[in-house]
């Protein structure tokens, strides 16, 4: 999940806001992708909803074709070695931080697209402080 808290502090911590684990599935949608993907994105908290809308994603909901976004992409050798797999995250506009929803620990996020089969279900957890010493070489 993108940090808007962090983001509000500084808007140069968008980037770090979206450096956070991230999960696909339960189900890989293989080949073509669909142009246009409707469906829910919904928090749950002790079991019982707490926040859900409708999103629209996908390339005919996009500012930029998925052609394009891969010609930038993998411009760049780096990008191109034999055996790495990308995968490409659709992202969608509906934030529950805008309907003023603070998440917690145990909150869990479902993300559902008919498109992309079951529903992909993951809960919050607060990753702990780990003091960090950077040294020059």
């Amino acid at each position: 999940f993108s940090d808007h808290i962090t983001e509000r502090v500084n808007y140069l911590f968008l980037a770090h806001s979206k450096l956070r684990n991230a999960s696909f599935g339960p189900e890989i949608l293989i080949g073509d992708l669909p142009s246009d993907v409707r469906g829910t994105s919904r928090i749950l908290r002790d079991g019982k909803l707490l926040w859900e809308k409708p999103f629209l994603s996908g390339e005919a909901n996009m500012s930029h074709t998925i052609a394009n976004l891969e010609h930038h992409h993998f411009k760049y050798s780096a990008f191109r070695q034999p055996g790495d797999v990308h995968v490409h995250m659709f992202g969608t506009a509906t934030l529950s931080f805008a309907d003023g929803i603070r998440t917690e620990a145990g909150d869990v996020f479902e993300i559902e697209a008919k498109d992309f089969g079951l529903p992909l279900r993951n809960p919050l957890e607060i990753e702990q402080p780990v003091t960090v010493a950077v040294k020059a070489l």
